[in-house]
């Protein structure tokens, strides 16, 4: 009789151990599925402020004080379209910079290698339009490089500033591209292409160069060349110090651009905000593309390329 009392305890105090075990194991359960809840309702707060800062960063980042300072925006890398140093993005910032009545001045801060004299010269013709309207002056910094389209750029502000080891200038246009007609030859492929109208395979890379469009692209460069002289003469006016070699195509040092008049002086963003504005605090206006819009155009381009496979598109006109 003991024996079963005891082991009748032993059963009572197993099953009791078991169901706490049990309870413990749903309220750690229930614990962990909370913190969980926990987590991603902060997980989702964070990815939805961050999708906002993306969207509104740029508003944020130009929105600028009612006090005097001195307004910039920056020209970096190759000037083409859809990059963020084209007008698509430039014009806008240098409209709100000068725009806002706190602006005194605007610096261009350029540091760029060229690229399309079209997006150069829409911006240029709207620093010339944007600084008669609202009678503030421009200034240009050069940091690494302003060459060719660039400089085409810097030349429309009222002064431009360097550094000493800056480069500056090549004023000069170039078409570019390789021509594979031997190689097809050695490999024994042949070029079939057909076109409707006898110039439209101009300057393809497969076919033989005839000499009639060589001396049209030559016409064109020399006639876009001659818009880009144009443009350097009437921005740097008298001080100039033109050489047989300053609209070659060759580019100089900041030092030696400062001597060819190609440049004012030396300077960087700071010193020219602090000495020649006299406007030390600075505001960036600089239009950029956020991770939003560039994935929202990549996503969009992805979509487009895959409805034109689906659909098998025709060949176009160019």
């Amino acid at each position: 009789m003991e024996n079963e009392v005891t082991l009748n305890a032993k059963t009572i105090h197993w099953e009791r151990e078991a169901i706490e075990k049990l309870l413990l194991a749903d309220v750690r359960e229930r614990r962990a599925a909370r913190r969980w809840r926990i987590v991603r309702s902060l997980l989702w707060m964070l990815l939805f402020g961050a999708l906002i800062w993306l969207l509104f960063s740029d508003a944020l980042l130009t929105s600028t004080p009612a006090t005097p300072h001195t307004a910039m925006v920056a020209i970096k890398g190759e000037i083409a379209d859809e990059a963020e140093a084209s007008a698509e993005f430039v014009l806008p910032a240098l409209r709100s910079a000068m725009e806002d009545k706190g602006a005194q001045a605007l610096v261009l801060l350029i540091n760029s290698p060229g690229g399309s004299p079209v997006q150069a010269g829409l911006i240029s013709d709207e620093i010339h339009r944007l600084r008669a309207l609202h009678k503030k002056p421009v200034y240009a910094v050069v940091e690494e490089t302003a060459a060719s389209a660039a400089y085409y750029i810097a030349s429309a502000a009222d002064k431009i500033y360097v550094d000493k080891a800056s480069i500056v200038g090549s004023i000069g246009v170039l078409i570019n591209g390789f021509g594979f007609v031997d190689t097809l030859d050695k490999l024994g492929i042949e070029r079939r292409l057909l076109t409707a109208g006898e110039n439209k395979g101009f300057l393809d890379p497969f076919s033989p160069q005839s000499e009639a469009h060589k001396q049209h692209a030559q016409t064109m460069l020399e006639q876009i060349h001659r818009q880009f002289i144009d443009v350097v003469k009437k921005g740097r006016g008298e001080r100039l110090k033109e050489t047989p070699e300053m609209f070659s195509g060759l580019f100089w040092t900041g030092e030696q651009s400062v001597a060819l008049g190609l440049a004012d002086d030396f300077g960087s963003l700071d010193s020219v905000a602090r000495d020649v504005v006299k406007a030390e605090k600075l505001v960036d206006y600089t239009n950029k593309k956020n991770l939003a819009e560039r994935f929202a155009k990549r996503f969009g381009a992805a979509m487009g390329e895959g409805a034109v496979k689906a659909l098998q598109v025709a060949p176009s006109v160019r």
